[in-house]
């Protein structure tokens, strides 16, 4: 009988038992607090922004069942191109951290050709405390190859604070719900950063 691995597997358990119960309890605390802070940092950028009423399909948008992940509310956008932001919990045993879904309209969707994942990719002058050089975008054939070619996109990306492409930035297509799903870290963003968003928002709009 292996004693060391009897032992590991049970130190895990306990940190399992004690850790994801205590995420849960943080995560009550500090959703809306999340939430509240994101919605008036987006008004005091210019956003025309406002909190809708919890049981919005728009919450259940990329959320799977087990994932650990809860909607902690959604924030409409008026005359964007970015339609809602979906505030976003992650529990684990580890703890709570939290993300941002910007969501995107696409209902013109059902029956065409398969959407892929796509994801943005940073470049920098070294690897390690280098200075963010280039963006590129990979995945998606038709998505990534229109991103890569809007160069006012990329002049945004780069001009945006430190760290705050840390995170990274994923597009996902969220066929069943009629949505696509430009998922960052949770954060404050820039107005530059906002707009990039918006950007690559409009571009799903217009023909992804």
């Amino acid at each position: 009988m292996d004693w060391a691995n009897i032992a590991g597997s049970l130190a895990m358990l306990l940190v399992f038992a004690i850790g994801l119960p205590l995420a849960l309890r943080k995560r009550k605390k500090g959703g809306p607090q999340k939430m509240g802070e994101f919605l008036e940092h987006l008004q005091k950028i210019g956003v025309k922004a406002t909190l809708v009423e919890r049981g919005a399909g728009e919450e259940k948008v990329g959320i799977g069942r087990g994932s650990g992940q809860r909607s902690e509310g959604v924030i409409e956008i008026r005359e964007r191109n970015i339609d809602y932001v979906n505030v976003i919990s992650i529990a684990s045993q580890y703890g709570v951290r939290y993300a941002l879904d910007y969501l995107v309209r696409s209902p013109n969707w059902l029956g065409q050709k398969k959407r892929r994942k796509t994801k943005m990719v940073i470049k920098k002058s070294s690897a390690i405390g280098g200075k963010v050089v280039d963006i590129e975008w990979k995945g998606d054939d038709y998505l990534s190859r229109v991103l890569n070619y809007d160069y006012q996109l990329k002049d945004r990306l780069l001009q945006t604070e430190p760290g705050e492409l840390k995170g990274g930035i994923t597009i996902f297509p969220e066929v069943k719900h009629e949505y696509s799903r430009i998922r960052t870290g949770y954060l404050m963003p820039s107005a530059d950063l906002f707009e990039a968003i918006d950007i690559v928002a409009g571009h799903i709009k217009s023909g992804w």
